[in-house]
């Protein structure tokens, strides 16, 4: 679904992401990992059109997208959420959902003054369907209140829901778990994998969590210092020797030497 060739990203000398190279396959739940400063965030902001590559090309179902604007990849089905909830905070759970579909004719002005039934007939089922997001993310009980009173897990949810609006082929999560209680982290988790598996959707998921990744994600990708480092299964990443070495500054080998060192020494 989504083709990464050869990008780079680079903020004047700091090369942010250096010749990355992935795929995403349609259908797929997709982790994306790596310690702090492996440059996810950035791939994600280039995939999503907030920045444009220094070079290489973006893919989305055979589509080159490279250097699109993420108005843009919205109406191509391309969409993302953020680490830090971005809800209209004085707006309803309800209103959240209802402005999220593009094109409707109460937009315009002339439409909202002479086609008002026109206008009548979209709200009527634009509000539908919101109900129907807001049952499906088990949130009825929240539908009329203001998004900004809501938990960070309702906030995370809601994100999910605005996706849910709209015709997306492919979800950039960004640390849907981040500041997530376990129970509505479960919920979450569950949300995104009855997409996947009724809907279809497909997710690329930065997240840090790898109880959380390992529940969803198949396959995960590791970043380190801009560059991508490996992919596989969840429990094939956690043992990798360079993942490890990435994470936590050295590996297993090295920890081994040093054992057997003090051993020798009759440490």
């Amino acid at each position: 679904m989504i083709k990464v060739d050869c990008v780079s990203k680079h903020f004047g000398g700091l090369k942010a992401v250096d010749n990355a190279s992935l795929e995403i396959a349609q259908g797929s739940i997709t982790g994306l990992i790596g310690p702090n400063g492996a440059g996810k965030t950035t791939l994600f902001n280039t995939i999503a059109g907030v920045y444009k590559p220094t070079r290489g090309s973006i893919l989305l179902d055979g589509e080159d997208i490279t250097g699109l604007m993420p108005h843009e990849l919205f109406h191509k089905g391309l969409l993302r959420t953020f680490q830090i909830a971005h809800e209209f905070s004085k707006l309803t759970v309800l209103e959240n959902l209802m402005v999220v579909p593009s094109g409707q004719t109460g937009e315009n002005l002339v439409g909202a003054w002479f086609q008002r039934r026109q206008v009548g007939l979209e709200e009527i089922e634009t509000r539908r369907r919101a109900y129907e997001v807001i049952e499906f993310l088990n949130l009825p009980h929240v539908a009329g209140e203001l998004a900004g009173n809501l938990s960070g897990g309702q906030k995370k949810l809601l994100e999910l829901g605005r996706t849910m609006m709209v015709d997306a082929k492919v979800v950039l999560l960004d640390e849907v778990g981040a500041g997530v209680n376990r129970t509505l982290l479960k919920d979450v988790g569950d949300a995104i994998l009855r997409l996947n598996h009724e809907r279809g959707y497909t997710f690329c998921m930065i997240e840090h969590d790898m109880d959380f990744i390992s529940r969803l994600c198949n396959p995960v990708i590791v970043m380190a210092e801009g560059a991508l480092l490996t992919q596989g299964t969840a429990e094939e990443v956690k043992s990798n020797e360079q993942v490890i070495e990435a994470y936590l500054g050295r590996g297993l080998k090295n920890r081994q030497s040093a054992g057997e060192k003090s051993a020798g020494a009759g440490v």
